[in-house]
C-alpha cells in the first residue's frame, strides 16, 4: 500500500507543495510545528532514510539544502532545524523547520494550527524564496 507522501506525489491527496523536481519534492507540514514547516521526501517511496542510495540520498540533502535556504529567506527565523524523524509515515522524510532557539525544534507536541488561508500563503512565500 502506498504511504500518504506518495498519495501526494502521485496528485491523490493534496499539499502546499513548495519544490519539486523530477526525484524530490518539499510540502508544508499540516502538523506544523512552526510557521513554514516543511517536509521534504524523495518521489521514490522507501521506508528509511539510510537504505536510500547513495545517489538519492545525497540529492536528497541538495535538495533540502536548497529548500531550507528558500526558507529561511522567507520565513524570519535564526536558522533552519533539520531533523530526520517519525514512525507514523513509511517513507524518508527530512524536516525542515525555521527556528528562533531548539526549543522551536524539540517540541513536536506543541503543534501549530493555521487556517487554509495562511498555508496557501506561507507556500508561495516559500516558493518565490527558492531559487
Amino acid at each position: 500500500m502506498a504511504s500518504i507522501f506518495s498519495k501526494i506525489v502521485n496528485g491523490e491527496i493534496p499539499a502546499h507543495k513548495v519544490a519539486e523536481d523530477e526525484n524530490y519534492l518539499a510540502f508544508l507540514d499540516i502538523f506544523p510545528v512552526a510557521k513554514g514547516h516543511t517536509l521534504v521526501i524523495p518521489k521514490k517511496e522507501v521506508d528509511y532514510i539510510f537504505d536510500l542510495d547513495d545517489d538519492l540520498y545525497n540529492g536528497l540533502q541538495s535538495f533540502a539544502k536548497k529548500v531550507a535556504i528558500g526558507l529561511k529567506k522567507a520565513i524570519p527565523c535564526q536558522k533552519v532545524g533539520v531533523l530526520v524523524l517519525g514512525l507514523e509515515v513509511p517513507h524518508a522524510h527530512i524536516h525542515l523547520i525555521p527556528m528562533q532557539n531548539e526549543a522551536d525544534v524539540l517540541n513536536f507536541s506543541n503543534k501549530k494550527k493555521f487556517t487554509l488561508e495562511e498555508f496557501t500563503e506561507i507556500k508561495e512565500l516559500i516558493s518565490l524564496n527558492i531559487g
